[in-house]
């Protein structure tokens, strides 16, 4: 593994990793095992893989349910903050001002197969832009395999949200209020380099029984071999081994957007998967 880059001109990075053990689909899927580890342990080491210097932090819930994660935390020693159920703005807030974050980035818990690299490309683009965004990601449009999800706020931009969202989405899922106001807002999206967009077609991610048994069967394929297997590595496993891809096809595209299309003016239906089987 390359040598570390440290803050990027002393900007302290903190990458906030929210977790929870209630799931109305799949209930503890963090927590699954995966060769030996935890879900979010296998996780927590991909982020690890990124070249850049970053504080990482798993911020959970209050919730009795919610001690196993902190403990889990405890054991593959990286810190752990608990606030409120619902409002995950405020945990990754609160975690901003804890770690003394400069610039926060949010990758969700149900991202295990996340590609460091992918990470690296947006946090590059922040900094070969650096002052010119508050706000950068790369899923507003989204163009990478769902499960690559990535944003960046500044402390100023997440403050500001913090202090001026009120609707219950804008709290649980932290950054839409920042991007249905771009006039509040320096935003930029980075797209997938190949061209392609795969963000509807394959599901890197886990809220069904089906993506665990995808996530577990990639692993073992590729990790033994490769731990820090990218994006291009699964895609070419699932190229030569298609019966892989279709153990979770079905749910492809499925996000919680379909949920709140009322709700978002920035976001269409073609975003997102209405009915599955």
């Amino acid at each position: 593994m390359p040598d570390k880059i440290s803050g990027f001109m002393g900007v302290n990075i903190v990458i906030v990793v929210q977790a929870r053990m209630s799931s109305s689909r799949l209930p503890g899927k963090v927590l699954m095992p995966i060769l030996g580890k935890t879900l979010l342990s296998r996780m927590i080491e991909r982020l690890q893989m990124i070249k850049h210097q970053a504080q990482i932090v798993i911020a959970t819930s209050e919730e009795a349910s919610d001690d196993v994660i902190e403990q889990e935390a405890l054991k593959i020693n990286v810190p752990c903050y608990r606030g409120n159920l619902n409002n995950l703005l405020d945990r990754h807030y609160q975690v901003a001002k804890k770690w003394n974050a400069d610039i926060v980035l949010k990758i969700p818990s149900d991202c295990p197969l996340i590609d460091p690299r992918v990470i690296d490309t947006v946090l590059d683009f922040y900094f070969a832009n650096e002052g010119q965004y508050d706000y950068v990601g790369n899923l507003h449009p989204a163009t990478y395999p769902d499960g690559n999800d990535v944003e960046i706020m500044t402390l100023t931009c997440i403050e500001k949200a913090w202090k001026e969202a009120t609707r219950s989405l804008e709290l649980e899922h932290t950054t839409p209020y920042i991007w249905e106001n771009p006039d509040k807002f320096r935003i930029a999206n980075v797209a997938w380099n190949t061209g392609l967009d795969y963000s509807m077609s394959h599901r890197f991610t886990i809220d069904y029984e089906a993506d665990y048994q995808f996530i577990k069967r990639v692993f073992e394929e590729l990790y033994p071999a490769k731990p820090d297997f990218s994006c291009d590595d699964i895609l070419a496993l699932l190229d030569q081994k298609p019966e892989i891809y279709q153990i979770n096809a079905q749910y492809a595209g499925v996000n919680w957007y379909r949920n709140h299309l009322g709700e978002l003016k920035t976001i269409s239906s073609e975003q997102t998967k209405l009915t599955f089987g």
